[in-house]
């Protein structure tokens, strides 16, 4: 017979204790950003060594991100049944296969096993954001909650810009951009020996990586991490909850599910679609791998800005106005801007750096909507959580209508799709997550 699992009310969490739970799931952040954002440099190294399409290589972030909705809902059950420990090992150990799979999927250069084997580390994944974000956001006042996201949007953005350049040093070599120019001229033999030399450097490195995250799991499970105790409700939470039945009835819940879906939307737009624009003003992906990292260190500034100023300067509330106005005006200068610049040594187009700028946008708008969406659920906390990672399937789905638009149009024709993203997320800031009653 199973052991209840003992779980501890948030307010009686020592100073000590919270740091520690802290640093534990700021570590746990790396991780989804290093898994993550990886993806920003298999899109095109995928659509070399695999053939495809703009539209067939935007799969890997669908395959990816799909396991969200798949996952979420399932997840909280599974973490209601074994807590929050047990369940976070074993998102670790499911995202372990999935690495694992890709060992098969290099050596049959099969494109669709490597999507399976996405969708596989998505899954672990999806377990382990149903535990971590309503973790760090029950975790200590609610007015900081957003400061607390910044600082794990730190630890996930800081992986994500070291993971494409370690895994672009790994399978890159100094030779790649010769042979990319050659394989159009090779005969089918050739070319398909060099792409299954080319695809097979995975091995080792994903072979590493199903490793480490098998052993993290076995570490969070032993480690000092609490249980929280999301089941109980203050009396005056559970006043206001008496006669809620279903999920569906917290309009703010589900509106801001829906904010999250647009929200990682045009975030991951902005991150993996730039090197393929970097292509477009013909940089080639030596010199492109490192614009995502780009993006992602003005996503960390815009971090370390929301860390000083909430709550102390500016409530985080205004925070996520100002940022959705922001991604706004940055998508309009994407379109409409045009004309040669050089900075940082790259010769470019202008609006690439507007690309790049979208980073700032994004960076504090995840952090405003979760507060915003999980206050006053109450019991209904773990389940509200699994409808806001449901919202992370965006990700899954918001890359391919990008790259439908540029196979039709072109690549920067593309970023209209991010305009009613960022109009909708707008409209969320400032009036949305105040609906407490549904008005049909």
């Amino acid at each position: 017979m199973n052991k209840p699992i003992q779980s501890i009310q948030v307010g009686t969490l020592s100073k000590r204790d919270t740091n520690i739970s802290i640093f534990i799931i700021g570590v746990l952040f790396f991780i989804f950003g290093f898994v993550s954002w990886v993806n920003s440099i298999l899109i095109p190294y995928f659509k070399i060594a695999c053939e495809l399409s703009n539209f067939r290589s935007y799969l890997v972030t669908f395959a990816f991100y799909i396991s969200y909705f798949v996952m979420s809902v399932p997840s909280s059950y599974l973490l209601k049944s074994v807590g929050f420990k047990k369940g976070m090992m074993i998102g670790f150990w499911v995202m372990a296969i999935g690495a694992f799979i890709f060992v098969p999927a290099a050596l049959s250069r099969t494109y669709e096993v490597f999507l399976l084997g996405l969708f596989t580390l998505g899954t672990g994944l999806a377990i382990l954001q149903t535990a971590a974000n309503p973790y760090i956001t029950v975790l200590g006042p609610k007015e900081r909650a957003a400061q607390r996201i910044s600082i794990m949007g730190i630890c996930n953005k800081g992986a994500g810009i070291l993971a494409p350049l370690i895994f672009a040093a790994v399978i890159l070599r100094v030779g790649d951009t010769e042979l990319f120019d050659q394989l159009s001229s090779m005969g089918e033999a050739e070319k398909n020996a060099a792409l299954d030399e080319l695809i097979r450097r995975v091995i080792i490195p994903y072979s590493s990586v199903g490793v480490v995250l098998f052993s993290l799991g076995l570490m969070v499970r032993f480690s000092p991490l609490p249980e929280i105790d999301t089941e109980h409700e203050s009396s005056d939470v559970a006043i206001a909850n008496s006669g809620k039945t279903s999920i569906f009835q917290f309009p703010h819940l589900i509106l801001g599910a829906f904010a999250i879906f647009v929200h990682v939307g045009t975030q991951v737009i902005a991150i993996d679609t730039i090197i393929g624009y970097a292509n477009y003003m013909h940089i080639n992906l030596m010199e492109a791998k490192v614009f995502p990292s780009y993006t992602l260190f003005v996503t960390i500034c815009g971090y370390v800005i929301g860390i000083l100023v909430i709550p102390k300067f500016i409530s985080q509330v205004n925070v996520l106005r100002i940022c959705t106005l922001l991604g706004v005006m940055f998508t309009l200068l994407i379109i409409f801007t045009h004309g040669p610049v050089t900075f940082l040594g790259h010769a470019t187009d202008i609006s690439i750096w507007f690309v790049v700028l979208l980073g700032l946008a994004n960076s504090l708008v995840w952090a405003g909507i979760w507060p915003l969406a999980l206050d006053g659920l109450g019991r209904f906390t773990k389940l509200g959580a699994s409808i806001m990672i449901m919202g992370l399937c965006g990700n899954a789905i918001m890359p391919l209508f990008y790259g439908y638009f540029a196979d039709l149009y072109d690549v920067r024709i593309a970023y209209w799709v991010l305009f009613p993203c960022y109009l909708y997320l707008v409209f969320y800031a400032v009036y949305g997550h105040q609906i407490r009653k549904w008005m049909f």
